[in-house]
């Protein structure tokens, strides 16, 4: 195949020289890609000049990207060209992609034109593809290149016994040509497998394959990033969503960078308190919840264990600490907690709430930590981990376990305590915290308990564990009530509580009448 002239008809732009100076280095310039998330996974933002692939399956958001992208990027000064191939005309793409917020129908034929390479593409003669792509080129001057869908291409070119050779040395010249004009380019193509061997994956400067999965009634889709060169990005799948504003990425968070924003200046090792709005439950936990603590509220259904979430949450905001819940249980608005709501009308408590079938764990992190940013909140709950690992998409409830643990670190390296709620069942043969076998990762647990005294159903409360802390070693009862929760004595009378039906020691007074088992 031979090249085409260059389009100015002399000798092409020296290339920027591929080894740095001895004393220097050659400074890549990012491009940020209007894609939520996206720079982030990239290491910074696309690199400027470089020679990239998009790819993976149909429908899984490739050419919604590539359009993203481009009218994020193209400006009058550096504007975009879009060649289209063998897909769907120009028009009929626009019609579906102009539904997005991105769209900028004022930008088409002013810093984004678009050109069809179908008739070209369609004769599988590769010298006049390249020619029309450099005529184009020529005469607009583009900052940004997008060849769409460069499979059809290589289909077009499998007629011919050479057709890899041509193929690669097709590859070599347009990425030759897009340098020497300082563009920035993206070759869109259909690729079913990572492992299709085709030049293209070495050529090119970057690799971003997208890929979509069906389990049960919920398609979650992730990008990778195979390779891009002179940058470290972030190594995995990172899970995306389509909507009405584009595609969002959601990159798995990590703990924060230096020391958590909320952190006491108390230069003392004791950390401060923060109360719980439940005065003798502060009293067992040592004198309230040691600031930047995880934890966890075990219990059965109807113990009380939202009721003492939103609690915790009320508090803050009357001790001027905003707040953020992630609920997943009975509806905040709609639950008997009427403070709650209103905190949440208010503005002081945010709530981060989703019914998405594709919801991953990461994205709601994500949720999570733009609400702190948003409120500069204190205080986050979870209710409950039992309604987030149903909320979840099926594809990530394998990995529930390992993922909780990134989200506990994760929050608590922001700077908030966190409290967490967990269904458990009242088995009355073991003392269990978690049906994930997570309790460890938290710094305090709080269990809650039925029992059955004098055919009568009452709740005990104990603190089981307060890391670094001296804490209450009492099953305590407790009741509710319209001021919330009350904590009540401790049954010394009786024995065999963690059984359910506890019995009287011989000798012992009862003391049920004075515990106050008020309604739930």
């Amino acid at each position: 195949m031979s090249a085409p002239d260059h389009p100015k008809g002399g000798t092409p732009p020296a290339l920027p020289p591929e080894v740095p100076p001895a004393r220097g280095r050659v400074k890549i310039n990012r491009l940020p890609t209007g894609v939520p998330g996206l720079d982030a996974v990239l290491g910074g933002g696309l690199p400027d000049l470089s020679f990239n692939l998009i790819a993976g399956p149909p429908g899984c958001g490739k050419t919604t990207l590539a359009h993203q992208m481009m009218f994020a990027m193209a400006t009058p000064a550096r504007s975009a060209l879009y060649f289209t191939v063998l897909g769907e005309p120009p028009l009929k793409m626009l019609r579906y992609q102009q539904q997005f917020d991105f769209f900028d129908s004022e930008a088409v034929n002013r810093s984004v034109r678009f050109v069809s390479l179908a008739e070209a593409a369609h004769e599988g003669d590769l010298d006049k593809v390249l020619r029309r792509i450099a005529a184009e080129v020529e005469e607009s001057s583009p900052g940004l290149v997008v060849v769409d869908s460069f499979r059809s291409v290589a289909i077009a070119t499998s007629a011919s016994g050479n057709a890899a050779a041509e193929l690669q040395q097709f590859l070599q010249r347009l990425g030759m040509l897009m340098t020497s004009w300082q563009a920035t380019t993206f070759l869109i193509g259909e690729y079913f497998t990572e492992i299709d061997a085709n030049p293209v994956f070495t050529v090119a400067d970057g690799l971003i394959w997208l890929q979509q999965s069906v389990h049960r009634n919920s398609m979650v889709r992730k990008l990778e990033i195979k390779k891009m060169r002179g940058q470290a990005t972030l190594p995995g799948l990172h899970t995306f969503r389509i909507g009405s504003a584009g595609l969002e990425v959601f990159a798995p968070a990590g703990p924060a960078a230096g020391p958590p924003k909320a952190a006491s200046a108390d230069s003392s090792d004791e950390p401060a308190r923060l109360l719980t709005g439940v005065p003798g439950l502060d009293e067992m936990l040592g004198g309230g919840v040691p600031r930047g603590y995880s934890v966890l509220v075990a219990g059965p259904s109807g113990s009380g264990k939202s009721i003492l979430a939103a609690t915790f949450l009320a508090e803050g905001v009357r001790c001027g600490q905003t707040g953020v819940i992630a609920a997943f249980e009975q509806h905040p608005l709609r639950s008997r907690k009427r403070r709650l709501a209103e905190l949440i009308d208010s503005g002081q408590v945010a709530l981060v709430q989703s019914h998405a079938p594709d919801l991953s764990i990461d994205e709601m992190v994500q949720r999570v930590l733009e609400a702190i940013q948003r409120l500069g909140a204190q205080r986050v709950v979870i209710d409950s981990l039992s309604g987030f690992e149903l909320a979840i998409a099926p594809t990530f409830q394998e990995d529930f376990r390992a993922s909780l643990s990134r989200l506990v670190t994760t929050l608590v390296s922001a700077g908030v305590t966190v409290m967490m709620t967990s269904e458990l069942e009242d088995r009355y043969t073991d003392l269990r915290f978690s049906p994930y076998g997570t309790a460890f990762l938290t710094d305090a647990i709080i269990v809650q308990r039925y029992i059955e005294v004098d055919s009568r159903l009452l709740r005990v409360m104990a603190v089981v564990k307060v890391r670094a802390s001296a804490h209450s070693d009492e099953l305590r009862l407790f009741s509710i009530n319209d001021d919330g929760i009350q904590i009540g004595h401790r049954l010394g009378a009786y024995e065999g509580l963690l059984g359910g039906s506890p019995t009287q020691k011989a000798g012992g007074e009862r003391q049920v009448q004075s515990a106050g088992a008020g309604s739930g």
